[in-house]
């Protein structure tokens, strides 16, 4: 299936999204924070990256425009992952060029499904 690259600070969010993913077959990366996130896509682009907007440090809005600037046509669906939704995130995440808008806690029925229909055939 798909490499997935999830950048998630909280241990129990990425063994959650992890185990859901790896289960329909699918090769999960994941990061702890954005650090290393262009070092990691430059060496191995991921079918789709799965992006948490408040991490420490650089939040993410700014890795996504570290990575716009880096690698423009190589670029995979960068989908922004949040937990605190409020009226207008979906919006302006969108507007920055994320591809699409997750909220948190995740619906583990829909997860899978929702996270592959970001992801462009092969």
């Amino acid at each position: 299936m798909a490499k997935i690259l999830i950048v998630e600070d909280n241990p129990d969010n990425m063994k959650l999204f992890r185990a859901v993913l790896t289960i329909r077959g699918h090769q999960v990366v994941g990061l702890p924070g954005g650090e290393t996130l262009l070092e990691t896509m430059q060496a191995e682009v991921p079918a789709i990256v799965l992006l948490d907007i408040q991490l420490p440090g650089e939040d993410g809005f700014q890795l996504l425009a570290k990575l716009q600037g880096a690698l423009r046509d190589t670029l995979p669906p960068v989908v922004a992952l949040t937990a605190h939704a409020m009226s207008g995130d979906e919006e302006k995440a969108l507007t920055a060029g994320f591809t699409g808008y997750l909220t948190k806690p995740i619906d583990v029925g829909t997860f899978a499904s929702t996270v592959e229909a970001f992801i462009p055939p092969a």
